[in-house]
């Protein structure tokens, strides 16, 4: 990875104060060096929670310390460090006895090395110091970081977060350290003083690192070649390319720096590529942007990380504001050629090959030119073309040979295949002049290749082990607590209007028909709190139920839920459960076991929620105002009883807003990137019911008149389109629904509404800023699946558009019709509270749980615009 090495400076003041921390970090290593794996095991899982939660203020800094690359894609950067570092490592032992065979009298013992010294790049300050203090704290080793002097404050702040959570979980004082000040002497001691470098950065900082006469660790220069063959899927390709170039405006080593197109699909490249946002120099502009890339022979630092009509305007040209890759056609690969060379930017080289051979002869000169040992990418068709990824993995004398896959997620490891270790540290091998070929993780003493080919993952369908449905129901589904289930205390959860009404009492009945004590915690408000939550734990606590019984709509379900956990788990954190996830299966925080100790049943009394058939709870915290929404299978109910009596006299406020929550529910689970064949048809069944019934019922409530067949049928539609979002999840429409609920207190449902269509339009753009990161999602599609929904509920049109227009006009007249006002203007009516607030919001909407999920992945600004959108009900692009 090309970066600046650390600069000269003509003093070496302090140099006796840092020679005393590096005794210090000794000092407090010795003492690490004694403890056990329990202990170890402890402070990682507490420094990685720690480095997670801070991912966007370290983000933020990063950027705004050193000009270069995109907040949201270091978030990202930042929550893989944490998350993916540690669910690779989580069960590694690396404390004394770590594999032992009894039979061949064969043990391997780990001991640590002693002090790390660790060199951080400009281009990931934050990410890179968090992946290697993780590391270190795991195998038992002091670090002591030198930062570059223009990121010395982001890295510092990322290496603070690391430090003090890891002594907060019993880790040495001062196992961290880090140069106040960078200069070239400190640097230099360091090198010398450390057991062992872990070197990031620029040619010249990495040749130091082993020329230090000390075990170094470093990376060479990457200039990653992707090859699309003729047999390629284009759009995957297309797509999977600029994801990876435009991640962090390019800055990461492996991501592509040419591609090289058979002749005979040259021109439809070339044309997808246009299509998507990407810019095709003129041979004017090319020549200035030559002159622009590299300086004296050396890469332009003024364009790292820079976007491309930044970088257009250094070069002389104006280009348009939303370009997302400057794209040069070229055909030299020699190193006279500017685009031949490793670019760290939004810039790309474009070559035509006239067949495979000429394709890989170009490929191997451009790895030669600055890239052996790093990264190099194929497209082709991976079942019939076998020879030609045959070839190519003989041919590339690269460390690490990617198939079908962007190469900048898919070098990191652990995203695109899973058995490629992930890492922020990727070794070159002896091609690029390193002691390690494979991705930086333990210790490496030979070379050795990974072919890594994409790899869609394991989806699945859960939902309640039971679930019982018909009008009428509710009697004989309670009668298996004593007959089969043997249950003897019940605690029923509700709220105060459900229990004075009487909704409780069916309940209560069956209860004392069957002799099962029973008590009602009725205290459950809209918007439920942590604080209400703690309070019916407390009071399952004395009373020790075996089964808990909520009977409500979302808020009364979503409460019980997380009585549920402290009941079970009473030394839970909720921060803890709080905690963002990007892949639900490897999360740090694992939620614990739930129903050692009572059976959980949801009885819903409104058609909306579908809470009683997910493993979703959203809860408030009373003392900041944030909604959090919780998500694990083990919040999955036990059973679910369905029953239209319960929900047959709902006020017309309630059938509409919780109806209209059920179709964004259907809406966002078929949009979803982990949609699947079973869950569309629930989400496309739901919407079609609901299309057809929630008018009637809410007619019939404003009437005061009971509708039985439509309440019944609205019933199954909202449980469907709960089972379709619980396993298919949600997106950015629900994101920002639970800030807007948060901070203007709109019901969650109404709030789903008003951003309803400007997430529509966002996601169906055909050419979107940026996709989100799932492998099963390979390219934008997404408008396609919106007029299956339309042409599912009988709207067509003249074509996708029209057809897409029409589905939203539909959406319009059916909210009109159950009272839904159009903008976030007419709930909202102060327009200076809501400008006060909405970057907050904006942040907390990014941020949120569901936006993981959404087809298109959103950029902070984007989730700005569209709140102005709905706000005052323009339709300004997004």
């Amino acid at each position: 990875m090309s970066d600046e090495t650390v600069a000269v400076q003509p003093t070496d003041d302090g140099m006796k104060e840092f020679e005393a921390l590096l005794s210090s970090v000794r000092a407090a290593q010795r003492k690490f060096a004694t403890y056990t794996q329990e202990q170890v095991d402890a402070i990682f899982k507490a420094a990685a929670i720690a480095a997670d939660r801070a991912r966007i203020p370290l983000a933020k800094q990063a950027v705004a310390e050193t000009g270069m690359g995109v907040v949201e894609d270091k978030i990202i950067k930042n929550h893989y460090a944490a998350e993916y570092i540690y669910n690779a490592f989580k069960h590694t032992q690396t404390c004394g006895v770590i594999e032992t065979d009894a039979s061949a009298g064969y043990q391997r013992v780990a001991e640590p090395i002693g002090l790390i010294g660790a060199v951080i790049p400009t281009t990931n300050p934050t990410s890179t110091a968090i992946f290697k203090t993780l590391i270190a704290l795991k195998t038992r080793n002091g670090i002591v970081i030198s930062p570059h002097p223009r990121a010395k404050e982001s890295t510092i702040a990322a290496a603070k977060v690391v430090l003090e959570a890891a002594v907060a979980a019993g880790a040495p004082e001062g196992i961290i350290g880090w140069i106040d000040q960078p200069s070239l002497p400190k640097t230099n001691l360091l090198m010398k003083e450390s057991d062992i470098i872990l070197a990031t950065g620029g040619p010249g900082m990495v040749k130091a690192a082993y020329s230090s006469g000390k075990p170094a660790l470093g990376v060479g220069a990457g200039n990653t070649p992707a090859i699309i063959d003729d047999s390629a899927d284009l759009p995957l390709a297309v797509a999977s390319i600029i994801h990876s170039k435009t991640f962090d405006n390019g800055m990461i080593c492996a991501s592509e720096q040419s591609t090289i197109v058979l002749d005979g699909v040259y021109d439809r490249v070339k044309q997808l590529f246009a299509d998507s946002g990407c810019y095709f120099l003129n041979e004017e502009e090319l020549e200035k942007t030559r002159k622009t890339i590299l300086v004296n022979g050396a890469l332009n630092a003024r364009i790292v990380g820079q976007k491309p009509v930044t970088i257009a305007k250094l070069a002389g040209f104006d280009v348009p504001e939303d370009t997302k890759i400057l794209i040069g056609e070229v055909e030299s690969v020699e190193l006279s050629e500017e685009f031949a060379h490793e670019k760290l930017s939004p810039v790309l080289a474009m070559y035509r090959a006239k067949d495979f051979e000429d394709a890989l002869r170009k490929a191997e000169r451009l790895v030669a030119d600055g890239g052996f040992g790093h990264t190099s990418s194929l497209y082709a068709d991976e079942l019939n073309e076998g020879e030609k990824i045959a070839q190519f993995r003989a041919r590339m004398k690269t460390c690490r040979i990617l198939v079908n896959t962007p190469s900048s997620q898919g070098g990191i490891g652990d995203l695109y295949n899973f058995r490629l270790a992930p890492s922020l540290t990727l070794g070159c091998g002896t091609w690029g002049g390193n002691s390690v070929s494979e991705n930086v993780g333990v210790k490496h003493l030979v070379n050795i290749k990974t072919v890594a080919i994409r790899r869609e993952n394991m989806l699945w369908f859960r939902a309640p082990e039971k679930v019982y449905q018909k009008k009428g129901c509710l009697p004989v589904a309670l009668r298996e607590l004593g007959e089969e289930l043997g249950k003897k205390k019940a605690f029923i959860v509700t709220d105060s209007f459900l229990y004075a009404n009487g909704y409780t009492k069916p309940i209560e009945k069956s209860l004392e028909e069957q002799g099962i004590m029973f008590t009602t915690f009725s205290n459950v408000a809209p918007d439920p709190t942590l604080a209400c939550a703690k309070e019916g734990a407390k009071l399952m606590a004395g009373f020790k139920p075996d089964v808990i019984i909520a009977i409500g709509g979302g808020s009364a379900m979503d409460a019980a839920k997380i009585m549920w956990v402290l009941y079970e788990h009473p030394d839970c954190d909720f921060q803890d459960m709080a905690m963002r996830f990007m892949d639900i299966r490897k999360r740090v925080y694992k939620f614990p076991h739930m129903g050692d100790k009572a059976y959980f049943i949801c009885v819903p009394t409104s058609a909306g929620t579908g809470s009683e058939v997910t493993p979703f709870a959203v809860i408030t915290d009373e003392q900041t105002g944030v909604k959090y929404p919780l998500a694990d299978y083990e919040l999955m109910p036990d059973m679910a009883i369905v029953d239209a009596d319960m929900q047959m006299m709902a006020p017309p406020g309630l059938t509409s807003a919780s109806g209209i929550d059920a179709v964004s529910h259907a809406l966002e689970a078929y949009a979803s990137m982990m949609a699947t064949d079973y869950t569309d048809g629930l989400a496309i069944r739901a919407l079609q019911t609901i299309f057809e019934y929630l008018p009637q019922c809410y007619e019939a409530a404003v009437a005061k008149k009971a509708a039985p067949k439509a309440r019944e049928k609205m019933a199954n539609a909202a449980t469907m389109a709960g089972m379709a979002f619980a396993n298919a999840f949600l997106g950015v429409m629900h994101s920002m629904a639970h800030k807007l609920g948060a901070f203007h207190h709109i019901p969650h449902g109404i709030a789903n509404a008003l951003m309803m269509e400007e997430v529509l339009r966002f996601n169906a753009v055909k050419v979107p800023r940026k996709m989100g990161t799932f492998p099963q999602y390979d390219h934008p599609h997404t408008l396609e699946r919106y007029c299956e929904i339309a042409a599912a509920l009988g709207i067509d049109g003249k074509d996708q558009d029209d057809q897409f227009e029409n589905l939203i006009k539909a959406i319009r007249e059916l909210q009109a019709k159950i009272g839904i006002k159009p903008t976030i203007h007419d709930y909202v009516p102060d327009e200076a509270d809501f400008l006060a607030r909405l970057d907050a919001m904006v942040e907390q909407a990014f941020d949120d749980q569901c936006t993981g999920a959404n087809p298109r992945y959103p950029l902070m600004r984007e989730i700005k615009q569209m709140y102005l959108n709905a706000y005052y009900g323009k339709r300004e692009r997004v």
